[in-house]
């Protein structure tokens, strides 16, 4: 059974404040939407994931993912609606090309979905299953400020998302359903027809909407079991004849090359190596053996993008890099903040938490004479642990 997650994330919604739609703001240093979906990537069950955006927002989009938009789970974005409805059929119709048994209706701003909420959706054999909680509190009616009666909560739930449903039959009823108004995708289905029940939901699946909602996710991030770990790369390459060196994602022009099964770019492959060390994932070269083909002249992003990955993967964050390059020439400085935005670019963290240098060996050993480059690195993160 193939299943997809739909992630809704084309309202324009500011309540929270800020001048940024809610889904592209930040907590713990990454967006809201890049915290719910990473839930769904890290989630062995989903298969694909698709976000439908708003128009204006490819930008912000790409700014917020970072890395996690090379995972092959993720597919392009697609394009919201007026209405959330209307952005939900939208994202089923590109569904189609992929064609999921069942497909899964999120909320951009829960980003607190857990592992075991998705799989207890996943598992369950119905048309239709929402997450949702009963309701404990009092509920009271008013009117202008006075209260007119207390309602009877037996049976009253309090829908949240995910909301899971067979694909053909939720596509079938939101096609039937256009020009509506319902609250949610367990609305259009019932009106359909299908049978819809409930999976108990989770209190920190909330979904944030107030300012007050952004504190409390900040702080919820905070509270979880932290760590921080160090890790340490180094690597060199010999000179080779050509005409430029790639170091740290930059193209320097120079009077020679650098001989590398890949683009031989010392600094980032020092830097994979420092990451891939700090969660205990082995070197770069256990994971782009120079023995296979097709890392012959790979740009070494690729790499360094495939080491975040997998940092985020581990639920963690990258704190900040520093690279050092060991040369007599070409000279870096010039291009030293070119370096760091790219670093940064790659790892989709700020470039004050990246750091380039360079130093000689006042002409001693190898790189004193002129015969390569080498560099080293160390990076920290912060991850989850038990």
């Amino acid at each position: 059974m193939s299943v997809a997650a739909l992630i809704v994330a084309a309202g324009r919604g500011v309540r929270a404040g800020g001048d940024l739609p809610k889904q592209y703001r930040r907590v713990k240093g990454q967006t809201i939407l890049w915290h719910t979906v990473n839930q769904f990537i890290s989630h062995e069950g989903v298969d694909h994931i698709q976000v439908a955006i708003h128009p204006d927002d490819h930008a912000y989009y790409e700014n917020a993912l970072g890395t996690l938009l090379q995972n092959a789970k993720l597919l392009p974005p697609t394009h919201g609606g007026a209405t959330r409805q209307e952005s939900v059929l939208l994202g089923l119709l590109e569904l189609r090309k992929v064609a999921p048994d069942t497909v899964m209706i999120h909320d951009a701003a829960r980003p607190f979905v857990s592992a075991d909420l998705i799989s207890r959706l996943i598992a369950h054999n119905a048309e239709g299953a929402i997450a949702a909680l009963p309701v404990v509190d009092t509920l009271k009616r008013a009117e202008g400020g006075a209260l007119i009666e207390t309602v009877d909560r037996t049976g009253l739930w309090r829908a949240q998302t995910p909301q899971a449903f067979r694909f053909s039959a939720l596509l079938a009823a939101h096609e039937n359903a256009r020009g509506e108004n319902l609250t949610d995708d367990a609305a259009v289905a019932q009106t359909a027809g299908l049978k819809v029940v409930i999976v108990e939901g989770d209190a920190d699946n909330f979904k944030l909407t107030t300012e007050a909602d952004f504190k409390m996710a900040e702080q919820l991030m905070t509270q979880g079991n932290l760590e921080t770990r160090i890790g340490q790369g180094f690597d060199v390459h010999r000179f080779d004849d050509g005409d430029s060196v790639t170091l740290c994602g930059i193209v320097i022009p120079h009077d020679q090359g650098l001989k590398g099964h890949s683009d031989a770019d010392v600094g980032l492959h020092a830097l994979t190596d420092a990451l891939l060390g700090a969660i205990g994932e082995g070197d770069i070269g256990a994971h782009f053996p120079p023995s296979e083909e097709k890392w012959r002249g790979a740009p070494s992003h690729v790499f360094l993008a495939h080491a975040a990955d997998l940092v985020s993967q581990r639920q963690g964050r990258i704190l900040n890099v520093d690279i050092t390059l060991i040369c007599e020439a070409p000279k870096i400085s010039s291009h030293r903040t070119e370096m760091r935005e790219k670093i940064a670019q790659i790892l989709a963290i700020e470039s004050d938490r990246v750091s380039v240098k360079a130093t000689t060996t006042e002409r001693l050993g190898f790189t004193g004479r002129g015969e390569g480059i080498a560099a080293q690195a160390i990076a920290a993160v912060e991850i989850p642990h038990d």
